[in-house]
């Protein structure tokens, strides 16, 4: 018996809604690998006092890699459809640069950093969010004659 198995294209849009949220989950599961993050013994569950550093320069908690982690799903449950895409870039591209005001507005050494952010954390998450949102407008524009996906 052969089933017949039609593929629906994926746009641009949804792929790079994939894209981002696949990266999002490799670098989820890499806040938790000895040797990739650094001071590992030291990785809390949230607050400023997780040492622990992703390649040495990002500094991570438990809290922050499971963001990564379900952003990441987010991505690529979103990525199904032309508008779950849209969204997940443009929304979580505004959650990103919120998170960058956040991040410029509290002390680094305060129980305020509770997800905690530095320097590094701060300007990814600028290039985050300009980047996302970027991706999702410049993707997102529909033709007028183009059909819904």
């Amino acid at each position: 018996m052969n089933a017949i198995h039609t593929r629906t294209a994926r746009t641009p849009l949804q792929t790079a809604s994939l894209v981002v949220g696949v990266v999002f989950l490799v670098v989820g599961v890499l806040g938790f690998i000895p040797g990739v993050t650094t001071n590992l013994d030291d990785l809390q569950f949230a607050g400023h006092h997780s040492d622990a550093m992703l390649l040495g320069v990002f500094e991570v908690s438990i809290l922050h890699n499971i963001v990564h982690l379900l952003f990441g799903v987010a991505g690529i449950v979103l990525a199904r459809t032309w508008q779950g895409a849209r969204a997940f870039l443009i929304g979580g591209g505004a959650i990103y640069l919120l998170l960058w005001v956040y991040g410029m507005l509290v002390g680094h050494d305060t129980a305020a950093n509770f997800v905690p952010v530095n320097g590094a954390d701060n300007w990814l998450h600028l290039l985050l969010g300009l980047g996302m949102i970027a991706l999702g407008f410049a993707l997102g524009r529909r033709s007028v004659t183009a059909g819904r996906l």
